[in-house]
């Protein structure tokens, strides 16, 4: 986890210093794509809040009233990004470009901007600078984050980012990787929005940019949404992965049978291991053998935190 903490903290960093200074443009030039990149970047600091709460509260150990502990919680906290802050993100930066496109965005494009603290220099340049440098952050935050989730799939065999996406379990590395990943994505397309306004002249491009950003956003929060919904509900292992941990139990020399095998993530990378077996009779030290077999599952797979292995009589 630590990794993943690393990660969110890049990106809080990241994120808090770009939203500052988004905001900053907007209050300038007036710019729609730059309020919903401001929408955008204090969405994605609060998000990275909410991740670290998830897993300062999901380190917590094991009590009576959690007794498979607090790992879960990444998952719920992961989900209020997803739903309430990436949705209320992406939906008003969705209303303000509609707006922009059907009003005007009454944007100083091409006039000296009404604050005197910029004195002579031309809004539009404020913005080049902001979104310029959003994209310089936000690159070094994705790096950080891309570096979490290949060495996830370093690790399990993964090989691509898609497949990483539907069996990771780590839905903190996740959501950060795809939140730097549509920030970087959302600057590229107001800087291109706000450039085609100034050289045409035409409002259109600056709101269509920002609408643009907020369905990007809606369209990844239910993508994220998803994935998280699949962990609360107890999602298992991929069949692969789960059939080589039934292998494993199914190849001791003390199992005649696997009657029924299971696992469950109760938590990111903590995975719960169930097994009705039929152990062959007269087998001496049968608590060591057993514990032999939850040795080796730990030892084939890190993430294997718990093993319940129930003697089945075969009746």
């Amino acid at each position: 986890m630590a990794s993943s903490r690393s990660v969110v903290i890049a990106a809080l960093i990241a994120n808090g210093a770009i939203a500052v200074m988004k905001f900053v443009g907007y209050l300038l030039t007036m710019s729609p794509a730059m309020l919903s990149e401001t929408y955008h970047s204090i969405s994605d600091t609060g998000n990275q809040v909410f991740l670290l709460i998830g897993l300062r509260y999901g380190a917590q150990e094991a009590d009576r009233q959690h007794p498979f502990g607090y790992g879960k919680a990444q998952f719920f906290y992961a989900m209020l990004v997803s739903v309430i802050l990436f949705g209320i993100a992406g939906w008003e930066s969705a209303r303000h470009g509609i707006d922009a496109l059907r009003h005007g965005s009454h944007a100083t494009m091409g006039q000296t901007p009404p604050l005197p603290v910029v004195g002579a220099v031309d809004g539009v340049y404020v913005n080049y600078a902001v979104l310029l440098g959003a994209i310089v952050f936000e690159a070094w935050a994705l790096k950080k984050a891309y570096e979490g989730i290949s060495a996830q799939m370093d690790e399990h065999g993964w090989e691509t980012i898609r497949e990483a996406f539907r069996k990771t379990s780590d839905v903190t590395t996740l959501t950060a990787l795809t939140e730097d990943a549509i920030a970087l994505a959302g600057a590229g397309i107001a800087l291109f929005g706000v450039y085609l306004t100034r050289v045409t002249g035409n409002e259109v491009y600056d709101a269509g940019a920002a609408l643009l950003i907020g369905l990007l956003l809606m369209g990844f929060a239910i993508a994220l949404a998803w994935e998280n919904k699949r962990l609360l509900l107890g999602e298992s292992l991929s069949p692969q992965a789960e059939q080589e941990l039934h292998d494993i139990v199914a190849g001791s020399d003390v199992v005649r049978e696997v009657v029924d095998f299971r696992t469950v993530f109760f938590g990111a990378e903590e995975l719960l291991v169930t097994a009705d077996v039929v152990f062959e009779p007269d087998v001496e030290a049968l608590d060591e053998r057993i514990a032999e077999i939850e040795d080796a599952l730990k030892a084939h797979d890190d993430q294997v935190r718990r093993v319940y292995l129930e003697p089945d009589t075969g009746a």
